[in-house]
């Protein structure tokens, strides 16, 4: 190798190593969501909820149809999170100013309180994480993120990130 570290250099994709690396994940999300789901479960709530108040807090009058792709999701399990959301004032849904047949989703004043607390917990944990990390690492840390993404999904991860800034 041309670092002079010889195999050292790759150490890291050794079978064992990568096993520590996905067992580190499970535990890092199981961290990472702990927090909002014992604020959820106070509401009756699930990550379903979470994942679409985020989303819809970072684009406000966001289409149904752009949440079904950020997310993931089926159709009918977006729509029964939504209807739940709404019926509870959390989210309001109103009609397409160009197109009357889509539905854009905003958050309410309730809606916006709810996500300040869970992303509040979740941005603590993980500036204390990244604080302890370094820069350098957090830098990496992004960077194997992204590379874990299937394409499709690293693109609209883009394309948000873009928007958000």
């Amino acid at each position: 190798m041309a670092d002079g570290k010889g195999g050292e250099a790759l150490l890291f994709l050794t079978d064992e190593q990568l096993r520590l690396g996905i067992e580190a994940m499970f535990f890092a999300y199981r961290g990472f969501t702990a927090d909002p789901d014992r604020i959820l479960e106070t509401l009756a709530y699930g990550r379903a909820h979470h994942r679409a108040i985020h989303f819809i807090s970072r684009r406000p009058g966001t289409t149904v149809n752009n949440l079904l792709a950020i997310l993931g999701v089926t159709k009918q399990s977006l729509n029964r999170v939504l209807r739940t959301l709404v019926a509870d004032g959390l989210v309001e849904s109103r009609v397409g100013s160009q197109d009357k047949r889509q539905r854009n989703l905003y958050l309410t004043d309730e809606g916006k309180a709810l996500e300040q607390k869970l992303s509040d917990a979740q941005r603590a944990r993980m500036r204390g994480a990244y604080r302890a990390a370094g820069p350098e690492a957090v830098a990496g840390f992004r960077q194997v993120l992204e590379a874990m993404m299937d394409p499709d999904m690293r693109r609209r991860y883009y394309a948000i990130r873009e928007q958000g800034q």
